[in-house]
């Protein structure tokens, strides 16, 4: 194998651009190398090319977090993989390019990682890492509602409980519904998307977003009465943050998880909260909550055969060129209507 490959990087805010001399990564202890046949592209990716998000220490940097490919090598210390495996993979965070995905071969922590199933393709298995670990954070970490396979599920009472899920259009929403439905939730009721699709994932009730404040709130409530303790809200602008906020329980303290905070909520606008509420920021990153990780990506096989989980929607672009890779983000730049898009190596 050469010791370089092509790859894109970003250099400077707004530029992002092909090199063809980018060094081939080898894996460390508890990692592996990746020949990478798909990337994603996130919103969060965008943000990183324009306003060097995760990355202004680190220039020139690989990005994208969405990672799908083919095992080439085992580091010392693992076991339970073999080179051949095709794997879905989140990157880290963490300053330096070894793991992202816009290059012809990445390496991934075992921790971080799932072999995928032969009946699940890649692009399936690539809508998965950024939108699944986000509401996976989200509820069994940041909301502190116990993961299904923890210890402290056999005390917690998923049936009796109601989760808020603000954002049932987008890709978290939808992953969302589907981790709450696995954990056996009891009223998980969505704001926002296709009512057909949310209740196929395990939405008990759907209410447009479009119905007016006042309605979805009063709906919300005619649902869970005065006990909600639990809000997902994926849109996270602030002026909308009050109607998760409003929806909690006046009488118990609940608490509402938001994807990367963007500024504080007007507290004037949150009413009857008598035991108070709790706003927490959510960072959907497997290796800031490595033991969740862990214990999710072990079991990510089982539940994609199963149907537990179910792959979302994605369109393709061919060729690990730039002009693939700046049109995606200038579309999320520009707030235009994006589906989610994999770029095949």
């Amino acid at each position: 194998m050469a010791a370089t490959q092509k790859a894109l990087v970003v250099t400077a805010p707004g530029k992002l651009v092909q090199v063809d001399d980018w060094p081939v990564p080898e894996p460390g202890a508890d990692e592996v190398q990746v020949k990478v046949s798909v990337a994603g592209i996130n919103p969060h990716d965008e943000k990183a090319r324009d306003w060097l998000l995760f990355i202004q220490d680190d220039l020139p940097a690989v990005v994208t977090n969405d990672v799908v490919g083919t095992v080439t090598k085992l580091g010392p210390g693992v076991t339970g993989l073999a080179v051949g495996d095709r794997v879905v993979y989140q990157p880290g965070f963490t300053p330096g390019s070894r793991q992202n995905g816009l290059q012809e071969y990445a390496v991934a922590d075992t921790f971080a990682l799932a072999k995928i199933p032969d009946s699940v393709t890649d692009d399936e298995a690539a809508t998965l890492p950024t939108n699944i670990i986000a509401p996976l954070v989200a509820l069994f970490e940041t909301l502190q509602i116990p993961a299904p396979w923890s210890p402290a599920a056999r005390d917690f009472d998923y049936a009796g409980t109601s989760l808020l899920v603000v954002g049932g259009g987008t890709n978290c929403g939808r992953f969302g519904v589907q981790l709450a439905k696995l954990a056996g939730i009891g009223r998980i009721v969505v704001v926002g998307g296709d009512e057909k699709e949310l209740k196929s994932y395990g939405a008990t009730h759907v209410i447009d977003r479009h119905a007016g404040y006042d309605t979805i709130l009063s709906r919300i409530r005619d649902v869970v009465g005065d006990d909600l303790l639990y809000a997902f809200d994926t849109i996270n602008p602030v002026e909308g943050l009050p109607l998760g906020l409003n929806a909690l329980s006046s009488h118990k303290k609940g608490a509402l998880a938001r994807l990367l905070p963007r500024g504080d909520v007007d507290a004037s606008k949150v009413v009857g909260k008598k035991a108070g509420y709790d706003v927490r920021g959510v960072f959907g990153s497997s290796h800031q909550y490595p033991e969740l990780a862990k214990g999710f990506w072990a079991r990510v096989p089982e539940y994609l055969e199963s149907g537990q989980i179910k792959p979302l929607g994605y369109v393709v672009k061919e060729g690990l060129r730039a002009e693939n890779v700046n049109e995606v983000m200038d579309a999320y730049r520009d707030g235009k209507r994006v589906t989610k898009t994999h770029i095949h190596l």
